[in-house]
């Protein structure tokens, strides 16, 4: 009987680990993200480094200091969130959340 347990409890544990790389797939079955991977050349990266980064640096310091001065006409007029997303979340999501080269921001998540 101890022999007929163990082959048992051998075999269970095969028939599950057989199943891992089916549940371990990439297909946006649950709701989890499917991500892609963005190689980018190294004449992109560079470029991003010195050009494309202060660049939206500064644009995010300038979109802040904009949002500030134009807040009380936003909040006026109703549209504090969508000015925020505009001058201040999008160019700061460019330029920190953004990997070296790629062309998408985040984290190469597929929305689509």
């Amino acid at each position: 009987m101890n022999m007929f347990r163990t082959t048992a409890a051998l075999l269970a544990l095969c028939m599950s680990l057989m199943s891992v790389p089916v549940s371990a797939s990439s297909s946006n079955v649950s709701g989890n993200p499917v991500y892609e991977v963005e190689a980018p050349p190294a004449y992109a990266i560079v470029a991003d480094v010195v050009i494309a980064r202060p660049l939206l640096i500064a644009a995010t310091v300038i979109g802040a200091g904009l949002f500030v001065v134009t807040l009380p006409f936003s909040a006026l007029g109703g549209g504090v969130k969508s000015a925020g997303n505009a001058l201040v979340v999008e160019p700061g999501k460019a330029a920190f959340v953004r990997c070296l080269g790629c062309t998408k921001d985040g984290y190469n998540k597929n929305d689509e």
